[in-house]
């Protein structure tokens, strides 16, 4: 029998000062996966702008998107860690997070995630004080409440991998209602000037990271598969298959690059780059795709950060240079 008793598993100390603390979550959260939305928003952001706007103070409004991207998604990831800590406790995958292992209290991670909040709630007034633009501020709440809702849904839904794109997927649309938000129709000051075809291609990017994510999202949830049956919860693989979760992700993946190619065509700024970028994101998928049939769960790390980390990028950087031309 492989089962090992609880008293012989060492349990890390909890840790004592703050900035340890701190640090500890910001590890926890995992900062490096910013790089999944990020170049999503900025693109966003190059593409929202009014063609009166100066440059400087685009780049002031580019300095509060990031910051607002930073501190949303670690708010939400926050989030995520104080929900499932008891079933991370469980896992033998996650058994050692900080608030599953109890390096870190639930009380202070809780603590953590109203400064986190106030700190976005800040963040978005100074597009109202800066720009005259009071829709962050508005739209603040609702967006926070939407990305936490993510780490409650795989206790109900199999949805949970779309409600997981959907988070991800409010930051180019977030960015784009931060720089201008008569891009996508929402009233307020001045009328401002933007390229026919960009609110088109503003939702077409959001639908494509909704698909793209939950397609990823899918293979990462392969690791828990017996964890997630044994929980009850509602992932794809859980309740699908092995087999039939893979070929559900490669679906959505193909729905995701559709979404990229007419996004593509139809805005005129995203010119040749971006359609070099569009087929190298479908070479990426397709090798995705191909590391997880060779190699299994042993192909995730490639397949699942390297291969979308790199999507992320070239979609991003590719257009921001197309759309700033």
């Amino acid at each position: 029998m492989n089962a090992v008793t609880s008293s012989s598993v060492s349990t890390p100390a909890p840790a004592s000062g703050f900035a340890e603390r701190l640090a500890i979550a910001a590890g926890d959260i995992k900062l490096s996966h910013s790089i999944f939305a990020m170049p999503f928003a900025l693109l966003a952001s190059f593409l929202a702008r009014p063609a009166h706007m100066p440059w400087r103070d685009f780049g002031f409004a580019l300095v509060l998107v990031i910051l607002c991207m930073f501190v949303a998604r670690s708010w939400a990831m926050l989030i995520n860690r104080l929900a499932d800590r008891l079933l991370d406790a469980r896992n033998p995958r996650t058994s050692r997070r900080a608030f599953a292992s109890g390096r870190l209290s639930a009380a202070f991670g809780a603590a953590l995630a109203l400064s986190l909040g106030a700190a976005f709630l800040g963040l978005t007034s100074a597009f109202w004080f800066a720009f005259a633009n009071p829709w962050p501020a508005i739209l603040a709440i609702p967006v926070l409440a939407w990305i936490g809702l993510y780490s409650f849904t795989k206790r109900f839904t199999w949805a949970c991998h779309l409600f997981l794109g959907t988070s991800l997927a409010a930051s180019p649309l977030a960015a784009a209602i931060a720089i201008n938000p008569q891009v996508l129709g929402l009233a307020g000051g001045e009328s401002l000037d933007f390229p026919s075809g960009a609110r088109a291609a503003l939702w077409f990017l959001a639908a494509m990271v909704t698909l793209w994510v939950a397609g990823f999202d899918i293979i990462y949830s392969l690791q828990d598969v017996d964890e997630d049956r044994r929980e009850r919860l509602y992932s794809i693989p859980s309740r699908l298959g092995v087999r039939g979760a893979i070929w559900i992700s490669r679906a959505l993946h193909a729905l995701a690059l559709i979404c990229l190619v007419l996004a593509w065509r139809i805005e005129p700024r995203l010119g040749l780059l971006f359609g070099l970028g569009v087929a190298l994101v479908g070479v990426l998928l397709t090798v995705e795709h191909v590391i997880l049939a060779k190699r299994g769960k042993q192909g995730l790390e490639a397949a699942f950060f390297t291969m979308n980390g790199l999507v992320s990028l070239v979609v991003g950087g590719l257009g921001i240079v197309d759309a700033a031309m």
